[in-house]
């Protein structure tokens, strides 16, 4: 019985800390979007290249947090709970993706 509580304990942490990745991650690529508009609001932007090297950057950050992610993980999560991490960050992202969906539908655009 301890081990299954134990196991199911590791399983809600694993997603709670993938979700707190894919969260993070959604959070700056909204923030970075929020910049693009205001930069082409303003007419800042003289090509469609000048947004390019933010994003490659971004998706860096986020390719090293899933690599540490892998590292520590199993460590710390055995028997395949890992993959819940896995789960918790495409449930974090997509939580923020909903999200600024739902504001689109709002505003009409």
């Amino acid at each position: 019985m301890a081990s299954q509580l134990t196991w199911i304990l590791a399983s809600i942490t694993a997603v709670i800390a993938g979700g707190v990745i894919g969260a993070g991650f959604g959070l700056v690529q909204e923030a970075a979007r929020r910049r693009y508009e205001r930069k082409q609001s303003e007419g800042r932007f003289s090509n469609g290249w000048a947004v390019m090297p933010g994003s490659g950057a971004r998706v860096a950050y986020l390719l090293v947090g899933l690599v540490l992610v892998q590292l520590v993980c199993p460590v710390l999560f055995r028997n395949g709970v890992q993959w819940w991490v896995s789960g918790g960050v495409v449930i974090g992202y997509g939580f923020m993706l909903f999200r600024q969906l739902q504001r689109r539908r709002r505003r009409g655009v």
